[in-house]
């Protein structure tokens, strides 16, 4: 093999290596994360389904209603000039 075949390969296995590293690599990490975001949304979504869903074959929980503390209480009214 001649020496420029040699270096002629040896630019070629570089140029693939910077692509498959700088490109190919960051693009299936990057899609790999898309991807199991929009499966966490989705769970989420589901999540929130199956609650609001829960939530309307249960009757809805009655408060107590709380009244005012009793004693000193002194009613504030704002004064305007």
């Amino acid at each position: 093999m001649a020496l420029s075949e040699i270096f002629f390969l040896a630019i070629v296995f570089y140029l693939l290596y910077r692509f498959v590293f700088n490109f190919l690599v960051p693009v299936a990490r990057t899609t790999r994360q898309v991807r199991q975001q929009f499966r966490n949304m989705h769970e989420m979504q589901e999540a929130m389904r199956q609650q609001q869903a829960q939530g309307q074959e249960q009757p809805p929980q009655q408060r107590p209603t709380q009244k005012p503390p009793t004693g000193d209480y002194i009613d504030f009214e704002e004064v305007k000039d």
